[in-house]
């Protein structure tokens, strides 16, 4: 029995094939799609009928490699990086081009709509979270304010995961992980925000598709399809979620308490609740899971960029850090890098550079420098770690996911004071989709399949790359974490970061 995963990505739409018998990928494709072209600086836009044409030449591929046991395919999850907005008229026709959530036109938007609501603070009273540039609600004002014609004539907002959907069902529906990514949901209380809508407009509540358990299926692909694809009738559609609730399922992470170490160019740190973790200080996202449940997400924008810089300067291959990293003492000789080369998330210092502090005569070596870029790196996380027992989070452990090398993933226990370890094989939000797709299918045959259940019979840890904590080192590196901390406060207070 095969269950596929859909992702509508920035670039390019995958689509992979889960083997639920064997627990393993069993094919997968890929298909580009372009942006629109000669758009003004922040605006970036895609049109949505290239996701069609993406998904169903990445579909026949998958197929194709599939063969005969194309017949085994039972459901199809959906999923998409977080935020972005499609417009469909009345006759679901698509209105205008697709912005994206990394389009930073409708910046004006979200701080009108902050204002309105106290700032930042007031809308993560009110709602959880602060809206976003590239939120649907900040996009949605945008459209009534720059494109009143298009904004007349929209009768339909969905995220690009809920199109994909509804071209595949023609079942127009939003799950909750979908909806906490618009800035309309009210995230806590799991329900769409009256005084948000009315603010942007009293039409936008009629505007928005209706809400999906995680549980059941958004409906049955269409007869055409299953058709065109040469697969049986009946394959049920997963309502489909946000990439980060998606990609948490996929490394297991769908119980209480669970936290993951994402180690992506989009790094993050996330922990799954069953109660919702509210961060009045507005670092920490909140989310509704693929489970139910709530998961509390701080986002890493340097997870990768730090250690990729000092490997491009020296060279390195990703051995040769390892091995430079492994021959050097906790602390680089008093080297200390604040490694914010794409500004940073958390804590939030959008505009913020990396520092290098601390520079001798004597600590400006090979290994040192990859030594402090690796322990800057895993300071934040342990940053994100700290914040998270900050709200409540007791942690026993932490997964990683990916196996970074037993160097790093030492430093990263002894930064946390917990074991860590990295899942064995991760197919991201991709192969959360068709987990999710499974779970569905199961629910709807009478067997009760839980989330619990599909991660820890599909995602297995790798035991090779278990470290447990050095309780010395973990005194030490909390002892840098605090200096590190200082060290940004002041720089940032005095206008320097």
């Amino acid at each position: 029995m095969h269950f596929l995963g859909i992702e509508i990505g920035h670039a390019a739409t995958r689509v992979v094939a889960l083997d639920l018998e064997a627990a393993t990928v069993a094919a997968e494709a890929v298909a580009a799609h372009t942006w629109v072209e000669g758009l003004p600086d922040g605006y970036r836009e895609q049109d949505p009928a290239s996701w069609i044409s993406a998904a169903d030449q990445a579909m026949r591929q998958v197929l194709e490699t599939l063969g005969t046991t194309r017949g085994g395919v039972a459901g199809i999850g959906i999923t998409a990086p977080t935020g972005g907005m499609v417009v469909l008229d009345e006759n679901n026709r698509i209105v205008r081009p697709a912005k994206l959530g990394i389009d930073r036109s409708a910046q004006r938007q979200a701080d009108e709509i902050a204002k309105a609501f106290g700032g930042a603070p007031g809308l993560i009273e009110l709602c959880g979270n602060p809206v976003e540039a590239g939120s649907l609600a900040a996009q949605c004002l945008w459209l009534k304010q720059h494109e009143p014609y298009h904004f007349q004539r929209a009768a339909r907002l969905m995220t690009p995961q809920d199109f994909i959907g509804y071209w595949l069902t023609g079942e127009a529906g939003i799950e909750a992980g979908s909806a906490a990514t618009t800035g309309l949901f009210n995230v806590p209380q799991r329900k769409w925000s009256g005084e948000l809508m009315e603010f942007i407009d009293s039409r936008v509540f009629d505007m928005l598709p209706p809400g999906i358990s995680p549980m059941q299926p958004r409906g049955q692909l269409r007869p055409a399809l299953c058709r065109s694809w040469g697969l049986p009738d009946g394959v049920i559609v997963a309502p489909g979620s946000g990439a980060a609730a998606l990609a948490a399922l996929a490394v297991g992470a769908a119980g209480n308490g669970a936290v993951v170490a994402d180690l992506s160019a989009d790094g993050s740190l996330s922990a799954v609740s069953d109660r919702p973790n509210v961060d009045f200080q507005g670092e920490a996202a909140i989310l509704c899971d693929a489970s139910g449940r709530w998961l509390t997400r701080m986002g890493m924008a340097n997870a990768v960029s730090a250690l990729e810089l000092v490997r491009r300067h020296y060279g390195w291959s990703a051995a040769d850090f390892e091995k430079a990293l492994a021959g050097t003492e906790a602390g680089a000789n008093g080297l200390l890098f604040l490694p914010y080369l794409r500004g940073e998330i958390t804590p939030r210092l959008p505009d913020a550079t990396g520092v290098l502090h601390g520079v001798t005569l004597d600590n400006f070596t090979p290994g040192n420098l990859a030594r402090a870029s690796a322990e800057g790196l895993a300071l934040g996380f342990g940053y994100g770690f700290s914040r998270l027992r900050d709200l409540g989070f007791e942690p026993a452990g932490v997964r990683v996911s990916r196996d970074a090398g037993p160097a790093f993933h030492q430093l990263l226990a002894d930064v946390f004071g917990v074991p860590v370890a990295s899942v064995a094989v991760t197919g991201g939000s991709l192969l959360g989709a068709a987990m999710q797709a499974a779970v569905v299918y199961f629910r709807l045959n009478g067997e009760s399949l839980g989330f619990d259940e599909i991660a820890g019979y599909i995602v297995t840890m790798d035991d090779s790359t278990r470290r447990d904590p050095d309780p010395q080192r973990h005194e030490f590196y909390q002892d840098l974490l605090a200096r590190q901390q200082y060290l940004v406060e002041t720089l940032h207070a005095g206008g320097f970061l």
